[in-house]
């Protein structure tokens, strides 16, 4: 070997070691910098919960940092590289001062690009791992642009291209072929890394068309926290789905259906066992497996046994889906988020937010799971891609099919890609709700945040980012309709679109998801059924419940429902025909994370969220609600019995309770309580709801004054 060739491999392979120590100093830096401002990405937990997974809590602390140490020396190589290349085209010798700053530079560029490129194209991926006051960089983002961003990525690409292919040359002319070669290597292997960690998820067109006839196909559509009245038809002010409404012509509108509690896992397991909560077992989010009856039919498992390839695929909100067995054959969805481990595996924010900057694609999603799957970070392009591809591979099948997609597009933060976030707001806002609805980064944060009034909140803003939300959703079904198209699956699917549960903006004091049953905009979902066999334009006004969809589905694919579900059949509603007597659906308020806005000073109450959660089974990690408060809880959930014409709102107190009674069609705000006023509709109601609460177990039912009724005429 020459000795130009000697000193060049001795060159590259000190800055190797020069790269390295560089990424590992900084990760050791950023994670003392995590630990100085520390900030849980998860609930925090008494001190005894904290203890027991604080070895586990280290090494996958330690398993972060190293990966943020790899992706540290890699960009620190990158720049080594360019620093290499221009030392051989200038013929100047090795400095180990300058490959240190090479390094640096590397990491300042890449990182940089990759934070550019979030901040205008997905902020929320930002927030979600920052505590920092996203306002500092509005400047800086006001100076994006998608094509400035493409010049300036493609100026260093060409730099660092241009400088390495002309290094190589000169390489090869001094008979470096084994320099020239590793130059070639790493170089080649570097820029794999960064297009993988930019990677999407996109489908591939159909290789053949569907030509399978027999039992219709089922395609689920949902989004996270979709209130009704954005559908068209609601005249709301903003039309925010035209594909929606569209799609509507072909089919059938629900008005009027109700979830029995807005909260998203006792939602999705009444939708998809037909049954209530109180029978499934699932009352709120923080509960075990264990806790739903499998024994019950599941929509899934059904069909599944009835020959169907049944199939799941979610984003971060889609959780439970996967937790309970619901009899789903496929899965792509991300772990429990309600789960300590999986929240100690998402780590402190500052390594977070570094990390977060390389997991928005592929790599992420194959690497770092957690931290892809990151409450807040807006998915669902790569959802709609991944429910794409698996069309594809149905329509190679010879059996149907039943896909649920299910996807947080429409949750709060409500964080949307670009320019979805831009759709409804002012370029110029400078307020902390530019990007996401402001201190929702954190679950401290959403359960401080319960408590507040509309005075804490830029309620205009978050409106726009909500409709933003709305309109991305609306596009996204669009794409994957047309993708059921291409497979020539179209003609032979029933496509259903829905909500687990509605939103609350203040309309009665509180915002989020089941705070309140009195008004109905946390709980009631848009609900739209496309059956080509069946009747089109249909919109159906009576009051229906999410029970009602499981049998409804299995009776359209031929399958006689099982006894055992509680809901009806809606198709003779899907037909066109007139509906007979309707019963009235039930409805009861979640797990309140804090006091919220509102409640009558006698109220039942019970402990505030941190005392409420245990984790019984340490090795598994699931949260959930201590089992001596669980009487608690459901005993001061307040419940609502709603018909067409009427709602009655429960409401216990410590010492008796409260009803109310809503004239839905004179009033459908629920702003004046007429129960003095309609004494003999208010007692057959409470006759009602006072059977649905006998068939609770005994040690679940709401306390009763023995039978009075207590009348309050104040708005609630």
């Amino acid at each position: 070997m020459n000795p130009v060739a000697a000193d060049f491999l001795a060159a590259l392979g000190e800055s190797t070691l020069i790269s390295l120590g560089v990424g590992v100093a900084l990760a050791l830096l950023l994670l003392l910098k995590s630990l100085k401002d520390f900030s849980h990405s998860g609930p925090q937990l008494r001190a005894e919960i904290r203890q027991h997974y604080w070895s586990y809590t280290l090494l996958m602390v330690a398993r972060l940092v190293g990966w943020a140490a790899l992706l540290l020396t890699l960009m620190g190589l990158a720049g080594n590289l360019i620093y290499l290349s221009l030392a051989v085209l200038a013929e100047q010798p090795f400095s180990v001062g300058l490959s240190a700053v090479a390094a640096l530079s590397g990491i300042v560029m890449v990182s940089g690009l990759q934070f550019l490129r979030h901040l205008l194209y997905v902020p929320a991926s930002l927030i979600a791992s920052s505590h920092y006051n996203i306002k500092r960089f509005y400047p800086l983002w006001h100076l994006l642009t998608p094509l400035r961003l493409r010049i300036f990525a493609a100026f260093f690409m060409w730099i660092a291209g241009l400088s390495l292919v002309f290094a190589m040359i000169v390489l090869e002319a001094q008979e470096n072929i084994l320099g020239a070669s590793l130059l070639l290597v790493l170089a080649a292997f570097l820029a794999l890394v960064l297009i993988a960690a930019n990677w999407r998820v996109k489908a591939k067109s159909p290789r053949m068309r569907a030509t399978r006839q027999g039992q219709p196909n089922i395609l689920m559509i949902g989004a996270d926290t979709l209130r009704a009245d954005r559908l068209g038809g609601n005249a709301y002010a903003r039309s925010l789905t035209p594909f929606l409404d569209q799609l509507a012509q072909g089919g059938a509108v629900f008005k009027n259906c109700f979830v029995p509690c807005a909260r998203t896992a006792p939602s999705l397991l009444s939708m998809l066992t037909g049954t209530w909560p109180h029978r499934h077992g699932v009352r709120d989010n923080f509960v075990l497996p264990k806790q739903f009856d499998a024994s019950l039919p599941r929509l899934p498992h059904i069909l599944a046994a009835h020959g169907y390839r049944t199939s799941a695929i979610g984003d971060w909100c889609a959780a439970d889906l996967g937790k309970f067995d619901l009899g789903f054959q496929e899965l792509d969805l991300p772990l429990d988020q309600w789960n300590v481990k999986y929240l100690v595996r998402q780590g402190p924010k500052d390594l977070r937010l570094f990390l977060s900057l390389f997991t928005h694609g592929l790599l992420g999603k194959i690497l770092l799971p957690e931290i892809y799957y990151l409450a807040g970070v807006p998915l669902s392009r790569d959802m709609v891609e991944l429910a794409k591809g698996q069309l594809n591979r149905f329509a190679e099948s010879n059996a149907p099919f039943f896909l649920n997609l299910f996807m947080g597009t429409t949750h709060p933060p409500f964080g949307s890609e670009y320019p979805y976030y831009l759709n409804h707001s002012a370029h110029h806002y400078q307020g902390g709700s530019k990007f996401v609805m402001e201190k929702l980064s954190d679950p401290f944060d959403i359960i401080a945040r319960q408590g507040d009034t509309r005075t804490e909140f830029d309620l205009d803003q978050i409106l726009n980012l909500y409709d933003g939300c709305v309109r991305s959703f609306d596009d996204k079904v669009r794409d994957l309709v047309a993708h059921l198209d291409k497979c020539g699956l179209r003609e032979n699917t029933i496509i259903v679109v829905y909500s687990d549960h509605g939103m609350e903006f203040f309309e009665h004091d509180t915002w989020g998801q089941g705070n309140s049953v009195t008004g109905d905009f946390s709980s009631r979902i848009p609900l739209l059924m496309v059956d080509p066999r069946t009747a089109q334009g249909t919109t159906v006004n009576a009051v229906v419940s999410s029970i009602d969809i499981a049998p409804t589905l299995l009776e359209l694919v031929g399958i006689t429902p099982d006894a055992a579900i509680q809901g009806r059949s809606l198709c003779p509603m899907l037909r066109g025909e007139s509906a007979d007597e309707v019963p009235p659906v039930l409805m009861e308020t979640g797990i309140w994370l804090t006091r919220v806005p509102g409640l009558h000073p006698d109220h039942l109450l019970y402990p505030n969220i941190m005392e409420l959660l245990e984790v019984p089974d340490k090795e598994n990690g699931t949260l959930a609600i201590r089992p001596e408060y669980s009487a608690a809880v459901i005993q001061a959930k307040d419940r609502a019995l709603r018909t067409a014409h009427w709602k009655l709102v429960y409401k216990p107190l410590t010492s008796g309770h409260l009803l109310h009674l809503y004239d839905i069609q004179a009033d459908p705000e629920c702003r004046c309580d007429v129960a003095a006023d309609n004494p003999d509709v208010t007692s057959e109601l409470w006759r009602q709801l006072q059977a649905w609460l006998a068939q609770e177990p005994q040690a679940d039912l709401p306390p009763h004054k023995n039978g009075n009724m207590d009348y309050c005429a104040s708005q609630s």
